[in-house]
């Protein structure tokens, strides 16, 4: 279900018209993330023949969703870098150093969106600000509107997912080592993935 179902009037010559669906309209306030239903993580190429798989543990955030108007909703997500997980605790060290990330200096990687677009059906596109270490860069992020609930305990729930590809040089991490068959052991391009429960606020 979208945020917005299409009608077109029966002159075709005429513009379509947008009509706001009252449920979802309904949804427009505050949210929270909640980081123990939500995942931020990301998958990387390894000696170019098989991926790895990590995510950042420690992370949170909030939503402003608009419901009437999808041009009008934010978001704001604060990521620990020292909560990277690849499952390889000498792996998860190296990527902390200086080599990547270097969360003793730069603890946070930041997004604050800065333009919201609704793109059809149940898929939508947040741009913002993506900030690694001391670098700043523009980022775009299509995510699906899997629906909302409301949990057992009372709260309203809305989710997402969606991805994004990136060149990790882009925000300086350009730490890399050659293949003796050609190649190099990580590769710039590395997929950010999302998968959001947020709860709605009073």
């Amino acid at each position: 279900m979208g945020l917005f179902n299409r009608r077109t009037p029966e002159n075709t010559a005429a513009v379509a018209t947008l009509e706001v669906d009252p449920a979802l309209a309904a949804l427009t306030g505050g949210y929270v993330i909640d980081p123990a239903h939500s995942s931020i993580g990301f998958t990387v190429r390894h000696a170019m023949v098989t991926n790895v798989r990590g995510s950042f543990a420690d992370h949170e955030g909030t939503l402003h969703l608009d419901g009437s108007n999808p041009a009008r909703s934010t978001a704001s997500i604060d990521v620990k870098i020292a909560s990277v997980d690849t499952g390889i605790a000498d792996r998860d060290g190296h990527l902390r150093s200086g080599d990547f990330f270097d969360a003793e200096t730069f603890p946070l990687m930041a997004f604050r969106s800065t333009e919201a677009a609704f793109l059809g059906g149940d898929t939508y596109r947040i741009t913002g600000d993506l900030t690694i270490k001391d670098v700043t860069r523009p980022l775009s992020i299509d995510l699906e509107f899997n629906g909302s609930a409301t949990d057992p305990y009372g709260n309203q729930r809305v989710g997402f997912e969606g991805s994004a590809d990136i060149l990790r040089s882009d925000w300086g991490l350009t730490w890399n080592a050659a293949l003796e068959t050609g190649g190099v052991v990580v590769s710039d391009k590395v997929k950010l993935t999302f998968d959001i429960s947020a709860i709605k606020q009073a």
